[in-house]
């Protein structure tokens, strides 16, 4: 079934709306696959699954809110499955492990073939709950579930004194960093795996020779730096291939590191939204990881270095949105005809800000006071953390009465033109008045993507004329043939 031809079945008054829900779930010790529906339904002996019966349990439909921050944070999107339980006959699956478990759902009609539904939810199940004595509920969320875990837990081991540290990770070019002690008799340091160049080893901020081996991870000193503090630049991990952009390092740190079962694979991933996204975003970045900092907080903090966010598409694949205006596409025109009668309302009026302060090319080892013959410039800046960019626009600091020294907001970025570039760009998408409208949409909105850019038009709130807005928010309920729709402008 093409696009075009869902769509006019989602806008169809003769629609019979359905979902079938498939989902994953441990009883007794062993992975089974449970068959639900919202209506019955039985599937033919050559369609996929064959002849397989889908129980008709659902009777709170199918009901998930997606959502892009917009304050960076990483976080997850949720919903819910009500099964219908009046008679009790379900009260056993509160005894069997649901969590964590997969959990796909279908959209469409009963009198379709099975190959016909569409693909509306590919996420975890959180748990299974009773909110009620008549019903049960599965709590659902997102796929970035998977990756709240630690990106790496691989520990020194041995009997050196470090044999119980975590080996740490550089991701993308970290700027002196404090690598691990590896073998004391040897003087030798390192990290975890192999990386592209160690360029410049350091005790107490000066420069010392060493002997690398970049493809081990590892460096030994050639003389003692007795108990002095040795600090390292470095670029970082290089599995796959050197590249030290967000994009890249997105999808490593999604497919390599974290726990095995849990990791993603290219299918779980949405490469044209990558590739996209790489093309338009080539800053160099890095990011060290030398505690347990896990998969999901380490992506959204590279997103977030150009204001954009990791999220997973309702059909289950990771992308990379960054909030801007006008949003980057053709927008998709909604007018009064697309809302329910007199649903559009204002929701959220945002702070507007005079000037954006971007901290860039971190210092992961401060280092105050240093004695060793090094120039008193580079002795100020091993004892700075942070490099900063400000920027700051002299008219709407008048207007608004407000600072021009905002918090700094902590970035993966390295270069000065970069943070510049980044700071001037949140600086103009920020100093006007910004709202969040919510609409009730019809049902063709539900064909619409977080990130999306649109033209919002209503008679009221000065929308008459269209404005360029984007996608922020989407709560749909499938069974109902309803979205409530969130748009920025």
């Amino acid at each position: 079934m093409t696009d075009a031809q869902f769509l006019a079945w989602l806008k169809s008054p003769r629609a019979i709306r359905m979902v079938l829900i498939e989902a994953q779930v441990n009883v007794g010790g062993n992975e089974v696959t449970r068959y639900i529906a919202s209506r019955p339904y039985v599937t033919g002996p050559t369609e996929v699954p064959a002849n397989t019966v889908y129980l008709p349990l659902a009777s709170g439909g199918l009901a998930f809110t997606e959502q892009v921050s917009l304050t960076g944070e990483a976080g997850l999107s949720g919903g819910d499955i009500e099964l219908g339980n009046a008679d009790g006959k379900l009260d056993s699956w509160l005894g069997d492990v649901w969590r964590n478990r997969p959990i796909k759902a279908w959209a469409g009609d009963p009198r379709w073939p099975r190959a016909d539904f569409r693909l509306v939810f590919d996420g975890i199940i959180a748990d299974i709950t009773s909110a009620s004595r008549e019903t049960l509920n599965l709590s659902l969320r997102d796929k970035l579930q998977r990756l709240d875990t630690p990106i790496a837990e691989a520990k020194l081991g041995g009997t050196t004194p470090n044999k119980d540290a975590t080996l740490p990770i550089p991701f993308g070019e970290c700027h002196n960093v404090a690598p691990l002690l590896t073998n004391p008799a040897t003087l030798e340091y390192g990290f975890l795996g192999a990386v592209e160049s160690t360029f410049e080893v350091r005790t107490n901020g000066k420069p010392i020779a060493v002997a690398l081996n970049d493809q081990a991870g590892r460096f030994n000193l050639t003389t003692d730096p007795f108990s002095t503090t040795i600090t390292a630049s470095v670029q970082g991990d290089k599995g796959g291939g050197y590249a030290p952009r967000i994009a890249p390092l997105v999808q490593r740190i999604a497919t390599a590191y974290g726990k095995a079962s849990d990791r993603f694979t290219l299918a779980d991933l949405d490469l044209a939204n990558l590739a996209a996204f790489d093309a338009a975003h080539p800053q160099l970045v890095g990011l060290y990881v030398a505690d347990r900092t896990n998969q999901a907080q380490a992506i959204q903090q590279l997103a977030a270095s150009v204001g954009a966010q990791a999220i997973m598409s309702r059909t289950g694949q990771l992308r990379l949105v960054q909030i801007a205006l006008p949003a980057a596409g053709v927008p998709v025109p909604i007018g009064p005809e697309k809302m329910r009668v007199g649903s559009l309302r204002v929701v959220q009026r945002l702070p507007v800000v005079a000037a954006v302060k971007i901290a860039f090319d971190r210092n992961y080892t401060v280092q105050a006071s240093l004695t060793t013959s090094i120039p008193p410039a580079h002795a100020d800046l091993y004892a700075t953390e942070w490099l900063t960019e400000t920027a700051v626009d002299a008219a709407v600091k008048a207007r608004y009465r407000l600072t021009d020294d905002p918090p700094q907001i902590e970035t993966c970025l390295k270069t000065n033109a970069d943070a510049r570039a980044e700071a001037l760009r949140r600086l103009a998408l920020n100093k006007v008045q910004r709202t969040i409208y919510e609409f009730d949409g019809e049902p063709e909105m539900m064909m619409l993507e977080l990130g999306q850019p649109v033209l919002l038009r209503d008679d009221r709130f000065g929308l008459q004329s269209g404005v360029p807005g984007v996608v922020v928010l989407l709560s749909h309920q499938w069974l109902a043939g309803r979205v409530t729709v969130g748009v920025l402008v």
